[in-house]
């Protein structure tokens, strides 16, 4: 079975060292680069000048190389046709005041979140949380999302809500929302997929 956090930490078991040896590398070809010195009374300004734009530019190359090396680690620990990403979005937020949730894939906890205020009230604001990023194989899971928090008239409130998703080949995404249901005074709990 593919374990993501084993896959992680043999990449950066070998992808660090290499990281380290070319920066190294490009050290040892700037120093070989350099001019033979200048005359000692303009050497000082111009050489401290000369190695402040060296180093600049090696971490321009090194902040260049790091994200190259995160998206490279993205894509083979989470390939496209094996990826899942679950989203948590909410509508209005009368009627449920969110403290927590928690995903389940496959029976499995995946996903645990206790939210702060400006989390909640970032979210009731339109904003979306990726809340777990995972690979699935090929087939049938279900996805179980637990909703703890705040419903009408203050009660502590628990809801769950499923979702049974048929995974095939390309990457699946799947929306948790919060909305209210003015029609009910409840609010209500969707998982969907998006398509």
């Amino acid at each position: 079975m593919y374990d993501p956090g084993l896959a992680q930490s043999s990449f950066r078991g070998w992808m660090l060292p290499l990281l380290a040896g070319l920066l190294m590398w490009a050290g040892a070809a700037r120093a070989q680069e350099a001019p033979v010195a200048a005359p000692a009374a303009a050497a000082p300004a111009a050489s401290a000048t000369s190695l402040d734009e060296d180093v600049q530019g090696l971490r321009r190359e090194v902040v260049d190389l790091n994200r190259e090396l995160f998206m490279l680690e993205e894509e083979l620990l989470f390939p496209a046709n094996t990826q899942v990403a679950v989203f948590l979005s909410m509508d209005v937020g009368t009627f449920f005041a969110l403290d927590s949730v928690q995903l389940k894939v496959g029976g499995k906890e995946v996903a645990n979140h206790l939210y702060t205020a400006r989390e909640v009230d970032a979210l009731v604001r339109g904003g979306v949380q990726r809340l777990w990023l995972g690979n699935l194989k090929v087939g049938k899971h279900e996805i179980i999302a637990i909703f703890t928090g705040k419903g009408p008239h203050e009660r502590d409130y628990r809801r769950g809500a499923t979702l049974s998703l048929e995974k095939g080949v390309g990457a699946r995404y799947v929306e948790l929302r919060i909305s209210d249901s003015a029609r009910k005074l409840q609010p209500e709990f969707v998982v969907k997929e998006w398509e």
